[in-house]
């Protein structure tokens, strides 16, 4: 079913929502790649800053080396697509069937192509035109969040400072944010590199203004081929335990139908820039190769996965235990 003008763009949350003469406005998409034997990962961030400082920019993380990169461009060099992904930034394209890069600056040198293979987009309905359920329909959110695509096969290469690194049959995950800000505190999980080759996981809480007061609200998937298992503050789900213990973090979640418990160990944190008002001028740390461990079980105990991945996201960021406000039981 195709949906004209505003209606379009919201059941199409891969696409550019923005406008760019807003103002104290950010639009980012988030592309993953990791080599079939996880030995290389690379996420590229293209997006928008529509404040004071406008421009569009790139930034890189290279989880080999554990650094990342901002590269700024003027607001001219970013071009879009209506009705599709489909952006371009400088010489480098994104869209969700292929990405083509051409980064050449004084810190990181990147070029190629990858392709994305069998692509999963994250499931829609009419009253639920994205992972934010009802919610996507709410105006004036600090920031909104859409899952493009669950996973998905990755063809070709990149060279990355002179080093040539083969992509093919490793797996990829998009997402994107847009809005004003970042939230104050928050906490994202992503990974589909399980024991199980169809599972894909993503889970994010955070303190959510509104109407002059906040509240916290998180949201997320269990994948399991065609099964999607959805936890949500909009579809009455909980959360039961949220522990975070050095380099370990532990998030309980139940819902009518299951309880899932998650716990993720970071491995090494990269830094990135992140929204203020539009403006890329906060600083937030990011891992890309965490390991996560799933239990997932029905409400009498019996078990229905037991997932461990490798190459996980993860972030951080904030006070978590303002965070915590969010357990409930029951």
């Amino acid at each position: 079913m195709k949906y004209p003008g505003l209606f379009r763009r919201l059941y199409n949350q891969s696409e550019f929502q923005g406008n760019l003469k807003g103002k104290n406005y950010f639009e980012g998409w988030y592309l993953k790649h990791v080599s079939s034997d996880l030995s290389h990962s690379i996420a590229f961030i293209p997006g928008i800053s529509l404040s004071k400082d406008q421009h569009s920019f790139i930034q890189v993380l290279n989880g080999l080396t554990g650094e990342s990169f901002y590269l700024r461009y003027d607001l001219k060099k970013f071009y879009f697509e209506p009705g599709k992904f489909a952006i371009r930034i400088g010489k480098s394209f994104f869209s969700d069937h292929f990405s083509e890069i051409e980064i050449l600056s004084e810190t990181i040198n990147v070029s190629g192509k990858i392709e994305y293979v069998d692509i999963y987009p994250y499931p829609r309905t009419l009253i639920n035109p994205g992972i934010m359920g009802w919610y996507s329909f709410v105006p004036f959110m600090e920031c909104k969040h859409a899952v493009v695509s669950t996973t998905h096969r990755l063809k070709g290469t990149l060279e990355i400072n002179g080093l040539t690194i083969d992509f093919g049959n490793g797996k990829g995950y998009i997402e994107k944010d847009w809005g004003t800000s970042f939230p104050e505190s928050w906490i994202w999980i992503q990974c589909n590199h399980f024991n199980n080759d169809d599972a894909s996981f993503m889970f994010s809480l955070a303190k959510i203004p509104w109407r002059g007061k906040y509240f916290i609200g998180f949201l997320g998937f269990l994948q399991n081929g065609d099964h999607f298992y959805t936890f949500a503050t909009h579809n009455r789900s909980k959360i039961t335990n949220l522990e975070q213990t050095g380099n370990k973090l532990e998030i309980g979640i139940l819902n009518k139908d299951f309880t899932i418990s998650a716990a993720i160990s970071v491995n090494q944190f990269i830094e990135l820039k992140a929204p203020r008002l539009g403006i890329m001028d906060r600083y937030m740390k990011e891992s890309v190769d965490s390991d996560l461990e799933i239990i997932m079980k029905d409400r009498k105990e019996n078990m229905i996965h037991e997932l461990k991945g490798r190459r996980a996201g993860l972030e951080i960021t904030g006070d978590i235990d303002t965070l915590k406000e969010v357990i409930r039981t029951g």
